[in-house]
């Protein structure tokens, strides 16, 4: 069986509840907005692809039903404006469900404003530009895995590939295949990769939890590390490329990714090892000039001290429990892999603007990294 973040047909939307992996494999259902939003916040469902296509399927569930005016094109209008805020109060750092949200909302805004168009024909013409978004990323991470590993193939022409990765960028992400993990999934396709190390991922462990189930699965040799582990493996265990996610990208590529990332940029730079991003373009935010400007969603102190019911630490001891860090440009020294290419970060702002901004334009200017 295929593994699946979302499953989704016409009128119907269910989610792998990732809080349970890897003890229980359990979809359950979503079946409004208000759903959706429970399950984003509470990291039911995670990873910036997959947070932006759940809340966006999960408007097209409603629509589908009937929810919203049905006489009034631009009242209908107002009804999906008014469900996309809502969604994007459930969790602040990642930008891709704000992306998609600014696009859908100025679809249906010229839709609505198109000759003759009923308030149905813009129901209709919604939902499917939001089931279009589940094969679009299907086929973003694919190019990114492909960008991804030719660059590295290209550092590293013979022999096999020991990559580390963080966090989880993979099928339980995304749409399928995955960014970061999409990488590490077209090198094993050619027979290049020799192991993967994957971090666990404090406090939620989606390392240990998702990314270890998630490439046991398919095959992929892996080995878990504690998150403490990293740069002793770097020294010690022949890693010759890091290669991490994204949630937020800004203007001059600073990145946001999850907790520990930075430590581990500043590790693989002392040791001379390539740091990659990899993010399709609707995770860049060129209208947030660095990284100082990216919102970090700072989560409950309870996810620290507990775990699964068990405590772990004091419960009176102070906690500071960011759910992300910001990663400065200047480290991410191999380049952030998008479906374009892969860029300089200092690249990156221009091929946005050439683009007409993030994941617009239908032929992708030319990486030079």
């Amino acid at each position: 069986m295929s593994l699946e973040a979302i499953r989704y047909r016409r009128g119907s939307l269910s989610i792998l509840n990732q809080l349970l992996l890897p003890e229980q494999l359990r979809y359950e259902p979503v079946d409004s907005v208000e759903r959706a939003w429970e399950a984003i916040r509470a990291m039911e469902v995670r990873g910036a692809p997959a947070i932006a296509l759940v809340g966006c399927l999960s408007l097209a569930l409603e629509l589908e039903a009937g929810a919203g005016p049905a006489g009034d094109a631009a009242e209908l209008e107002a009804f999906v404006d008014e469900r996309l805020r809502f969604l994007l109060t459930a969790r602040p750092t990642a930008v891709n469900l704000g992306r998609e949200a600014e696009r859908l909302r100025a679809f249906a805004r010229r839709r609505a404003q198109s000759p003759g168009v009923t308030a149905q024909g813009l129901r209709e013409s919604i939902i499917e530009h939001i089931e279009g978004l589940l094969e679009k990323d299907r086929e973003d991470n694919r190019s990114i895995g492909a960008h991804g590993a030719r660059h590295i193939l290209q550092r590293v022409p013979e022999g096999g590939i020991t990559l580390l990765t963080h966090c989880n960028t993979g099928t339980l992400a995304t749409a399928g295949y995955g960014t970061a993990l999409g990488v590490v999934r077209a090198l094993h396709e050619q027979g290049r990769l020799t192991r993967v190390f994957c971090t666990e991922t404090r406090p939620y462990n989606q390392g240990s939890r998702l990314t270890a189930f998630e490439l046991l699965h398919d095959r992929v040799p892996a080995t878990l590390i504690a998150d403490s582990a990293a740069a002793a493996a770097m020294r010690d265990r022949g890693v010759q490329a890091v290669v991490v996610g994204a949630d937020r990208v800004a203007a001059n590529g600073d990145t946001a990714n999850k907790i520990g990332t930075y430590q581990l940029a500043v590790a693989a730079r002392h040791h001379g090892i390539p740091f990659y991003v990899a993010a399709p373009t609707s995770s860049c935010d060129p209208a947030l000039p660095g990284g100082a400007n990216i919102p970090i969603e700072e989560r409950l102190g309870r996810e620290l001290t507990h775990f699964q019911g068990l405590c772990l630490a004091p419960p009176a001891i102070d906690v500071w429990n960011p759910a992300f860090d910001v990663t400065p440009h200047d480290l991410i020294t191999g380049g952030i892999v998008t479906e374009w290419g892969v860029f300089a970060p200092a690249e990156l702002r221009q091929a946005l603007a050439e683009r007409g901004g993030a994941g617009a334009g239908p032929s992708p200017p030319k990486s030079s990294v």
